[in-house]
């Protein structure tokens, strides 16, 4: 009780020492005030960085993609829906070309305009190397999330076309991660960049256009300070009239430490928290704060390396591991019942679940079974060395988490040896793979994945053109199975037949125990009781815009 005591002082401390840095808001500006899990401000330039906690915060705020998630229901599954495109249509002819009719009167925050020239620079940015504004920084967090998309070309000013390397169904969904920069805005930097040369001053423009972004998005860049604070207004000018924001600044604090960001709370310096402290739940909701949750599509697991030598190439050890797990224990315990238990990547009733038939739970007999079948026992341990994080986005509580698995594979014969790293190192890392330096020896990573779309799910783990640097399949798995039931799914446009081959790819990926599935998040932040407004969707991402605060 006393280290409990002294750490929420020392939280508290924390909180203060911030508040002394915040600068007084106008008088009657309505502000929401956000402390977030990441330790840095996700990158502003258009592509942001720290996983999808920089998507939901400088992504989808200040930018667009042409298509975009239903964030409006917390009910119902999130969607997606149009964007900066209207429509899309793949061509009956060559399944490699997507038409994309774009929305027309868009304004991006600098006053130019939205329309298929843009749409093609934002491409080319990522993908084609010869262009002025191509952004080697931002590759990696974009094209390994669209990595069939090859190139894009004006059919007219409202009209793109999209040529993918093979027949896709999945491009929509990848063109979600796509944000839309200006640019002319980054132009005009171009144009005053000094550097010895082209490449030096794309740089120098990049670097100008991070500190005043402009996108299309419903929030402005308004000021910036790396590492300390961004504050976004509200885009009066915004093409969906009904998601123009009610509040007129939000301001977004780096705060990796749970007991830190609900100090910050209870003290009032921040009006909103990602990710509480779960001891510290019952006080919260004491306070009179709301506690808002939601199974979102989200797995919290370690992702194998499957290279010559792994121990995990041993299907009985990877069985094991998943049968070695209170996830009901962890649920109760140490998270306070904010999580759901994983038993795959997908639970039943989902479509894309299928059948599989070795069915994760917890059953410590059978997997002390596997393991002394494969050669293990009391006196004769594995030693595995996992590489993992102490906070980010999606992690939830990866070094009590990580250490809970720790003791209780122990009892199957394990020795977890613990990798822990920041955050966005660890996600760079994941990129690099399990052969890179980078991996410092070990044979899995605990980076946590979104569920919502086929590639994010299964395609970019269990493909084996997936591998680094190409995408996430950071173990290096190949498996001729799971290539041609990902080449099935991508070439099924009827939407029934592409969700059962989905279903197949999955219930395979279960039986082949292809991760430690652990635990699926539900999302949850504490709030001031005077935010209204607030739909935690199912989903990774929250709209920020019909949120409004009662004095």
């Amino acid at each position: 009780m006393r280290k409990k005591t002294n750490a929420t002082a020392a939280a508290m401390m924390l909180a203060l020492a911030f508040a002394a840095g915040v600068p007084a808001i106008a008088s009657g500006e309505t502000v929401l005030r956000i402390g977030m899990t990441a330790a840095d401000i996700p990158r502003t330039l258009g592509q942001p960085d720290q996983g999808f906690e920089g998507n939901r915060f400088t992504g989808l705020t200040m930018y667009d993609g042409l298509t975009m998630w239903d964030l409006s229901s917390s009910d119902k599954a999130s969607v997606m829906i149009p964007g900066l495109a209207t429509e899309w249509k793949v061509d009956d002819a060559d399944k490699t070309k997507w038409i994309f009719k774009l929305r027309p009167g868009v304004k991006f925050h600098d006053g130019s305009d939205f329309n298929a020239d843009a749409v093609v620079w934002n491409v080319d940015k990522v993908l084609k190397q010869d262009a002025p504004q191509f952004d080697p920084s931002q590759v990696g967090v974009t094209a390994s999330r669209m990595p069939t998309l090859v190139s894009a070309r004006k059919v007219d000013d409202m009209t793109v076309e999209l040529t993918t390397k093979e027949p896709d169904s999945f491009l929509p969904i990848n063109l979600t991660n796509l944000y839309m920069a200006s640019p002319t805005k980054w132009q005009q930097f171009y144009d005053k960049a000094e550097g010895a040369d082209a490449k030096a001053k794309s740089q120098a423009a990049w670097a100008a256009f991070a500190r005043d972004a402009s996108g299309t998005g419903p929030w402005k860049m308004s000021s910036f300070t790396p590492r300390e604070r961004l504050e976004l207004v509200k885009n009066e000018n915004y093409w969906d009239k009904a998601r123009v924001p009610k509040v007129d600044k939000m301001v977004l604090l780096p705060m990796p430490e749970a007991n830190a960001r609900t100090a910050a709370l209870l003290s009032g310096q921040v009006n909103w928290i990602e990710a509480p402290a779960p001891d510290a739940v019952p006080e919260i909701k004491q306070r009179g704060f709301n506690i808002y949750s939601n199974e979102e599509p989200h797995v919290w697991p370690w992702q194998f390396s499957r290279v010559e030598g792994s121990p995990w190439n041993d299907i009985r050890v990877r069985k094991a591991a998943n049968l070695c797990v209170d996830r009901e224990g962890l649920s109760e315990g140490l998270l306070a019942g904010l999580m759901v238990p994983a038993t795959g990547t997908f639970e039943p009733g989902h479509p894309w679940r299928g059948k599989p038939t070795f069915q994760i739970k917890y059953d410590k007999p059978a997997a002390q079974k596997l393991m002394q079948e494969a050669g293990y026992g009391p006196n004769k341990k594995l030693t595995v060395k996992i590489q993992t994080s102490a906070s980010g986005s999606g992690q939830m509580l990866p070094l009590p988490m990580n250490e809970y698995l720790q003791q209780a594979l122990a009892e199957c014969y394990f020795d977890v040896q613990l990798d822990v790293i920041e955050w966005n190192t660890l996600f760079t890392n994941w990129r690099r793979g399990a052969k890179d330096p980078s991996a410092n020896g070990a044979n899995a990573i605990n980076v946590t994945y979104a569920a919502m779309d086929p590639f994010f799910a299964l395609v970019r783990f269990l493909q084996s053109g997936m591998a680094p640097p190409v995408s996430n399949n950071w173990g290096f798995v190949n498996d001729p199975k799971f290539d041609a039931l990902v080449k099935k799914a991508r070439e099924t446009f009827d939407p029934v037949a592409r969700d059962a081959a989905l279903a197949e790819l999955h219930a395979a990926e279960v039986d082949d125990a292809a991760f430690l599935f652990v635990a699926h998040d539900v999302a949850p932040r504490a709030m001031s009781p005077k935010i209204k407004g607030f739909v935690q969707p199912k989903s990774w991402f929250v709209d920020f815009s019909p949120v409004t605060i009662v004095p």
